[in-house]
């Protein structure tokens, strides 16, 4: 038969559509073309193919070869469709059964010897795959990272194209993909902070509800300690959110630690990085880093320090929980479903407002270092709290430790179960209507929030955020209605936001 159809998977963001890798022999001068929108890197796979085949003791064809990779409109790059190729081109030449092609999918690129290589996004392919009903085949080096799809998809991996098909051919059998074993690091303890009452309340808050968190102190104060122990009182991720978030840190190309995968992301950038590489970017759009820390923690510090046009992009993800990439020749949505810790000092010398007075800048210095971060994306950070300088007596060692993860953990699983059972989501993502009917108030205390908004000149964004933070304070509490001492501490938590020094007048 000349002609003969192979299944391959593209890689679109962080989705894998499906590819037809059509091949068809004709009479002529033997040549090669590759149609479908192919790259560089696929256009060349004629002369790996070719080599391969070569290697593999096969017949390459003296025929003219066309190979269409279907859709005709989608942009295909990389080495992934080059096993597919070959397969092909030896089914259309009578060298493999056509019909043994069926129910497989094919995703590896080849080297020259014919050995197959691994490509990115093996996981997210594996994923598709499984909802197809067909069986994938991949090179050993993506073999445990697909075989997290194990539940929905039979992954099987092979050295070479010799043994794919001898496989195809009934002569030998492909040893089934499995994935290594997940194993527990130990967290950041939150024993570790001494002192900071009201901060580990906050952190505390933010884990129970999601809410996004901001802590305003001078150096050494703590803010980068108790940011990195909120991964540790975090509920576990589903087996849904881990294989999501996996799936986006395989199409990355960044590489997936497979030792890790069930744990929650937590991404640290430095103040430098671009507003491209914190969304996500380039000709081939990839996840940027509030992507990589889906169904995680993205920690900003420095917060002031980083570029305008950076912090700005990320006011629409903190909202949708996704954004959206557009080039000219392709679009590409990821999901972005992160919670925000940032960190910042309170003036340029870090030191205003401390007791010891050495703070020297101006209240001009210090209006310029805070108006870095602007008013809509500050209104979108849910807690703001003020991180304080210890005295030498609270650092001691020999002290009490203070509450560990574990228990704090509990608590913040308590908190998140009430939700779930209530409205099936964390409360930071309520929508108006949620807010609406799950957060209602007193008559005494809608008057009390109406005044605390008229006074620090809030938005009905702060508004809505200071009644899903109250809820939050009602879950940890057991509560089913939101009291006042609820609506109260809610309240407190803006008092960093734009309106501070009128309000304070």
């Amino acid at each position: 038969m000349s002609l003969a159809i192979v299944h391959s998977r593209a890689r679109v963001g962080v989705r894998a559509p499906e590819v037809r890798v059509e091949v068809h022999l004709a009479g002529g001068l033997p040549s090669m073309s590759i149609v479908g929108l192919p790259e560089a890197a696929v256009r060349e796979a004629k002369d790996r193919v070719r080599a391969a085949i070569q290697c593999g003791q096969f017949e390459f064809p003296a025929r003219r070869i066309t190979v269409n990779l279907a859709p005709a409109d989608l942009p295909k790059d990389g080495g992934r469709y080059d096993l597919a190729i070959a397969l092909g081109i030896l089914a259309a030449s009578g060298q493999l059964s056509v019909e043994a092609l069926d129910g497989w999918e094919f995703i590896a690129e080849l080297a020259l010897t014919g050995e197959l290589r691994p490509v990115d996004g093996a996981l997210a392919a594996a994923l598709a795959t499984g909802a197809s009903g067909r069986r994938l085949l991949v090179a050993p080096g993506n073999g445990e990272e697909a075989a997290l799809a194990a539940a929905s998809v039979e992954v099987r991996t092979a050295r070479t194209l010799l043994e794919v098909c001898a496989a195809l051919d009934g002569r030998k059998t492909l040893p089934l993909a499995c994935p290594r074993s997940c194993t527990e690091a130990p967290m950041p303890d939150l024993a570790d902070v001494r002192g900071q009452a009201q901060a580990r309340r906050a952190l505390e808050i933010a884990a129970a509800g999601a809410h996004h968190l901001l802590l305003v102190g001078p150096p050494g104060s703590g803010k980068t300690l108790l940011a990195s122990r909120l991964g540790g009182i975090l509920p576990e991720p589903s087996d849904a959110e881990a294989l999501e978030a996996a799936s986006i840190a395989s199409a990355s190309g960044r590489g997936l630690d497979l030792t890790r995968w069930r744990q929650r992301p937590f991404r640290a950038p430095h103040h430098t990085a671009s507003a491209a590489a914190l969304v996500g970017g380039g000709s081939d759009p990839r996840p940027g880093e509030i992507s990589l820390a889906h169904h995680g923690t993205l920690f900003l510090d420095e917060l002031p320090e980083w570029s305008r046009h950076a912090l700005e992009v990320l006011r629409e993800p903190l909202e949708s929980g996704s954004v959206s990439i557009s080039r000219a020749a392709r679009q590409c949505e990821f999901p972005a479903r992160f919670q925000l810790v940032a960190a910042m000092n309170p003036c340029p010398c870090g030191w205003a407002g401390d007791p010891s007075g050495r703070c020297l800048c101006s209240d001009e210095a210090i209006r310029r270092y805070r108006g870095r971060i602007s008013g809509p994306l500050l209104e979108r950070i849910d807690l703001h709290i003020e991180v304080p300088r210890l005295p030498p007596t609270a650092l001691r060692t020999d002290g009490p430790p203070g509450e560990a993860s574990a228990l704090v953990r509990a608590r913040v699983i308590a908190a998140r179960a009430r939700q779930y059972n209530r409205c099936g989501q964390a409360n930071a993502r309520l929508d108006q209507a949620q807010t609406n009917a799950f957060c209602r108030l007193s008559p005494r205390d809608t008057a009390l929030l109406e005044r605390a908004v008229d006074g620090l000149q809030l938005s009905a964004r702060s508004l809505h955020r200071i009644l899903r933070v109250a809820r939050t304070i009602a879950d940890l509490a057991g509560s089913d209605t939101i009291e006042t001492a609820h609506l109260t501490e809610a309240i407190g938590y803006r008092k960093l936001e734009r309106g501070r020094e009128r309000a304070a007048a």
